[in-house]
């Protein structure tokens, strides 16, 4: 481990302090000098991880704020858990002020990277991946920002996981951008979440491309205000490979996006092409609960300026034969279950309402039609975009 000096800024904007830069190489003990740099790490710091594979038998911690991990590049530097122990994350992160950078994370037995309670963080070219594929054994999460203020996740790419490669959860302020999700159940998930920006991102080869969720029994209730757009949505084929119970084990293979029991989404400028069951999805919770803060039906969902390639052709849902049937092939590109409120679609393509009057109604209730056009004229735009502290940005220039 080498360490040398020079001056930084800190990234939360103090004034300019004497901190380290601390070189971490592959190769014996990788495991114990990587995780002892991250202990010893002080505010201000940078672990610079060098070029190759670091062979790694146990999950790292960091909990120092305002410390950067940077590696090579996110084909260079590798940090590699096919041997690890236990069933942990491969890095967990649970302080402040943190640029992850420039590095990949392969074959973790638990998520790949994740952070909790970590505000400010930034994930920047960091690639996280199963190289086997998709398979239920697989990792939950990659990339897995969880009850933070202002996260960043810019141009990563995530493949293999079990349930979400991009998800960020029970968070404020959020910017998800340049990014590929590919060969995972979600490619892209914003959870219980206000406030996010989903943007040129690619969602390929995942069950579901991206989804917009809000789910009962959890402490951070009242997900809203997320913009969906300008992201290439395609090919959203692969059979759900989720383990039995979670909830994205009830995707339907062949979503692109699927907006499901929250307040105020737009999703727009999207391109979306190849998605079996559909290219975009509106419904409310169905399950059974018992969260008297929790509200089950979408509401103030937005969707319009959307390009719409083929959709529909091979539904995923109980009855979707029959339906494509009558429908001559196809069943329409965008489907809503019937039981938002205020619900407005734009995009000028056909839409299908299944009829449905309240949330846990079985499909068999269903009375699919032709959703009837709004009686109110469409709003378009109505959400601010998201705003980052500006050492957030600078921290990847």
């Amino acid at each position: 481990m080498i360490r040398t000096l020079l001056v930084t800024t800190a990234l939360c904007l103090s004034a300019p302090s004497l901190a380290e830069t601390i070189t971490v190489d592959p190769g014996a003990d990788a495991q114990e000098r990587l995780q002892e740099a991250l202990i010893l790490a002080e505010p201000g710091d940078v672990v610079e991880l060098g070029a190759g594979r670091f062979d790694l038998v146990d999950g790292l911690s960091l909990d120092v704020d305002n410390v950067t991990i940077r590696g090579a590049g996110m084909d260079q530097t590798v940090l590699n858990f096919a041997g690890q122990l236990g069933a942990g994350e491969g890095l967990l992160v649970t302080s402040d002020h943190v640029v992850l950078r420039d590095f990949a994370i392969e074959d973790s037995k638990g998520d790949g990277i994740k952070s909790k309670g970590a505000d400010d963080i930034v994930y920047y070219k960091v690639r996280v991946e199963w190289t086997r594929g998709p398979h239920p054994e697989n990792g939950a999460y990659a990339i897995y920002p969880v009850e933070s203020k202002n996260v960043l996740v810019d141009s990563v790419t995530t493949i293999g996981s079990s349930d979400a490669g991009i998800y960020v959860g029970q968070s404020e302020n959020i910017i998800v951008r340049n990014s590929v999700a590919k060969y995972n159940v979600a490619g892209i998930e914003i959870e219980n979440s206000v406030g996010a920006d989903v943007y040129n991102n690619i969602a390929v080869n995942n069950t579901g491309g991206i989804l917009v969720f809000d789910l009962p029994n959890i402490p951070k209730q009242g997900g809203r205000n997320v913009r969906v757009f300008d992201n290439l949505v395609i090919d959203n084929n692969t059979p759900n490979f989720a383990p039995e119970g979670n909830i994205v084990a009830e995707v339907p293979t062949g979503m692109g996006i699927m907006v499901m029991s929250h307040y105020d989404v737009e999703v727009f400028e999207n391109r979306l092409a190849e998605n079996g069951t559909g290219n975009i999805l509106i419904v409310s919770y169905t399950k059974e609960q018992n969260d008297p803060k929790y509200n089950p039906k979408p509401i103030g969902v937005r969707v319009f300026e959307n390009i719409h390639g083929r959709a529909g052709y091979k539904p995923a849902f109980p009855g979707g034969d029959q339906l494509k049937a009558a429908f001559g092939g196809a069943i329409p590109p965008i489907i809503e279950d019937g039981t938002g409120e205020n619900i407005q679609i734009g995009d000028d393509v056909a839409v299908l309402s299944m009829g449905l009057t309240k949330p846990g109604q079985p499909l068999t209730d269903a009375k699919p039609a032709l959703a009837a056009a709004a009686s109110q004229p469409f709003d378009g735009r109505q959400l601010k975009p998201i705003t980052l502290p500006q050492a957030m940005e600078d921290a990847i220039q």
